[in-house]
Formats: structure tokens, C-alpha cells, sequence
């Protein structure tokens, strides 16, 4: 049966074993919206069409769990982006996109430690291999935007793993990971705050819910409902 045990304030724990070793894990996998950074980048786009507010809804719904098709979710609010300029990613990206607390410093503790890092999202390439960039992750797998006269088209480009980065596809791109690596899957901490990440956080060794949607936090091993992200060493020795 499952108990719930407030580590820290803040931060809270269930059904794990008495001690948890860096040494024991040999791979991360983030979410990024939400996770890794403090936005949306879906609806923060949508600001752009003057439509924030109607993707926002879906985005919500969706992460809460309350839409189970996270494909036809996504393609309902890439529609309502079709025309959006690049530059407003770009702007997105310098003047709205910021990295969660801690997002750094876990990430170099991780490297520290033998770790490799994934980032695996339901959002865009655009911003994730940015992120890769800024914050030495290892490997990235997200959604890549169709772009036609420096404006989106509404849709996605087909990719060698298919065009959509959902709830099964992260699962997938994790055990793959692992499967690549040599290790088990219990060897994989996956991050995430939004329902489409319970697959992966599932088949994880450690799930860590940040930030996250009560239905997620419910089933994570840990949650930090305050501070940032780099209060996962408080669990880890």
C-alpha cells in the first residue's frame, strides 16, 4: 500500500526503497515544457494568432489528462497556429523562454555523476535543440514544426520515429535509451509534470513529478511541489 511521506517541505516521497544511490541510475529523461522551462512554448505561439487563450484550454485539458488523444490534441492547436511567423519563435524563445530553477545544476550534477541526459517532449525541436545547446543534453527527440515562407503551416514534419512526440513515443524513446546504452530500464530517472508523461515516468526506475498536475504527482515516487529542480539531490546520495 502506498505511503506518502513528506521528505522536506515541499518535497514528498512514496514507495521508495530505504536508500536511493546516484550510482544506481545512469540516465535522466526531462519533459520540457513546464519542466525544464517555465512556459508552454505551444501557447505561448499561439499569443502570436491572438488565440493564447483557446490553446491554453486544450493545452491544460490535455496535460491534466482530462483529453486522452495527446495526438489529435496537439494537431487541433497546431491548426490555430498555421501563419505565425518564425520571428515570433525566436521572440518566444529570448524573451519568454526560461529555464526552470535548478534546471542547471541538476543537469551538471547528473554529468557529475555518470549520467547521461535525455530531453523528450511533446513540444518543438525549435526550442529543444536550443535547450541542448544551452544546457549540454545528450540527446533531444520532440516534435519538428512544417515551416513554408518563414511561416508555420499548422502541421508537423514526419521524422524517422514517426511526426508526433506523445505519451507512448517518450515511453518508447526511453526504454529504446536504454535498450542502446546496455542498461535497464530501472537504471532511468524520468522528470516530468503533465499526464502525457506518466508513460515514461512509469517505466522508469525513479519517477519525479516537478511542478506537476495532481494526477501525476499521485503516481510519481517524487514530487517537488516547491523549489527547484535540483532538489532531487536531497533524494539522491
Amino acid at each position: 500500500m502506498s505511503q506518502v511521506q513528506e521528505l522536506a517541505p515541499g518535497l514528498w516521497v512514496q514507495n521508495l526503497p530505504p536508500q536511493l544511490r546516484w550510482q544506481d541510475y545512469k540516465l535522466i529523461a526531462f519533459d520540457m515544457d513546464s519542466t525544464l522551462i517555465n512556459i508552454e512554448c505551444i501557447d505561448e505561439i499561439a499569443d502570436a494568432a491572438g488565440r493564447k487563450a483557446e490553446v491554453a484550454a486544450i493545452t491544460e485539458a490535455a496535460m491534466r489528462g482530462e483529453i486522452t488523444d495527446f495526438k489529435e490534441s496537439l494537431r487541433r492547436r497546431l491548426a490555430l497556429l498555421k501563419g505565425v511567423p518564425v520571428a515570433h519563435l525566436e521572440a518566444v524563445y529570448a524573451n519568454r523562454l526560461r529555464t526552470n530553477p535548478g534546471a542547471f545544476e541538476l543537469i551538471q550534477r547528473c554529468h557529475a555523476e555518470g549520467l547521461k541526459v535525455l530531453l523528450v517532449s511533446g513540444g518543438f525541436t525549435f526550442f529543444a535543440e536550443r535547450l541542448r545547446d544551452r544546457l549540454g543534453i545528450d540527446w533531444v527527440r520532440s516534435n519538428a514544426l512544417e515551416i513554408e515562407n518563414d511561416c508555420l503551416t499548422g502541421g508537423l514534419l514526419m521524422q524517422s520515429w514517426g511526426d508526433i512526440c506523445d505519451g507512448e513515443m517518450k515511453r518508447q524513446t526511453l526504454l529504446d535509451l536504454c535498450s542502446l546504452m546496455g542498461i535497464q530500464a530501472s537504471q532511468a530517472i524520468a522528470v516530468g509534470d503533465g499526464a502525457n508523461d506518466l508513460p515514461m515516468m512509469q517505466a522508469a526506475g525513479l519517477s519525479v513529478a516537478f511542478h506537476a498536475k495532481p494526477k501525476v504527482r499521485e503516481q510519481a515516487k517524487v514530487s517537488i511541489v516547491s523549489g527547484g529542480l535540483d532538489r532531487l539531490s536531497e533524494v539522491l546520495s
